[in-house]
């Protein structure tokens, strides 16, 4: 045996780590979410990072799509790709989820898939981060109020992350269905003794006054006004994530500081797709990628008085840096399944 050959390491028999939701959940705090996805735009604000805009594939006979995600990071080194179905009409038919995903973890220098998990849960936290990251970065640092524009799923990860930036007194939720957001109070309220959970199924009632706002919704038109926000305030608009999606009038966007998480994904996909194509605004008037902020390359809010806007699409950036903590979690409880998937 040669010195290199001594010196290999040998993958042969290393299994790779398979996780449904159940045990997904818990697996990190809301807090190191948070810091997963900050260190997400740090590198990409560096460089730090491959990462091509989300691919869509639409088949005319399923409404939906798939979505296909895959990145690599620097730090930590790691590589992961997300597999998202949507179908429009799971629930109805298949008493399925209208959205799921699984997301493959792989070492970067092998290609070993490390780890095949349930991608739902993960997305649900991930995606919170990113309104709550945003406003650490551009809201004003006396920010009391928070508006959440959806009471789906995400609508969880976005108060759980949120509450780790501010100490919130008071927080708003709106949804058009009166059932969904006495579901979210039932479930969400007993996790939180600092404030009250308030909603309404106006959305001027929930986004007036707010300091914060974070939009999570599937919107076709827009459901925030512009006169509705006040100077000062800070939106995340999370909810538009393709072609047409647009949830806050667009004379907003004219009015506002606006950042995007990718310009390549936004352009096309996100908050900023409708506006730019109608003429209200190009893309000269976007400040820059919440990356820059990160790393203090420019400035996020520049005044007390601005109106500042972070265009969020999900990048897949976001699951390469949060899925290595992930794993190394479960692999430290012993939760999940290992399975030998790769034969030599």
């Amino acid at each position: 045996m040669t010195i290199v050959e001594a010196k290999m390491e040998n993958w042969a028999n290393r299994k790779t780590l398979i996780l449904g939701r159940s045990e997904m959940v818990g697996l990190l705090s809301p807090a190191e979410y948070n810091q997963c996805v900050e260190q997400a735009y740090r590198m990409h604000g560096e460089g730090r990072f491959y990462m091509d805009p989300k691919s869509h594939i639409v088949l005319d006979r399923f409404p939906g799509e798939w979505e296909a995600m895959p990145s690599y990071i620097e730090e930590p080194h790691a590589a992961a790709c997300k597999w998202v179905s949507i179908r429009e009409q799971n629930r109805e038919r298949y008493n399925l989820p209208t959205v799921f995903s699984i997301l493959i973890y792989t070492e970067p220098e092998t290609g070993f898939p490390l780890a095949i998990v349930d991608g739902s849960y993960h997305t649900v936290m991930r995606t919170g981060s990113a309104g709550a990251v945003s406003a650490k970065w551009m809201a004003r640092p006396d920010s009391k109020t928070l508006a959440i524009v959806g009471a789906g799923h995400m609508a969880e990860g976005a108060l759980a992350t949120c509450n780790e930036v501010f100490d919130w007194s008071d927080v708003r939720v709106w949804s058009r269905s009166q059932t969904t957001l006495d579901a979210f109070v039932r479930e969400q309220q007993p996790k939180y003794d600092g404030f009250t959970i308030r909603t309404s199924t106006d959305p001027e009632e929930v986004v007036r006054g707010a300091d914060v706002i974070v939009t999570l919704t599937p919107a076709r038109a827009p459901i925030i006004k512009a006169d509705w926000i006040a100077p000062g305030t800070h939106i995340a608009a999370v909810g538009a994530d393709k072609a047409g999606d647009q949830e806050l009038e667009g004379t907003l966007l004219t009015k506002a500081r606006i950042f995007v998480d990718d310009i390549r994904q936004c352009r096309t996909d996100g908050e900023i797709n409708v506006p730019l194509s109608q003429g209200l605004i190009t893309e000269t008037d976007i400040a820059g990628e919440i990356g820059e902020v990160v790393t203090g390359r420019k400035a996020g809010r520049r005044s007390d008085d601005e109106i500042t806007i972070f265009d969020s699409t999900g990048i897949a950036l976001q699951d390469s840096a949060t899925v290595p903590l992930e794993y190394q979690r479960a692999m430290e409880k012993g939760v999940g399944i290992e399975k030998k998937m790769i034969s030599t």
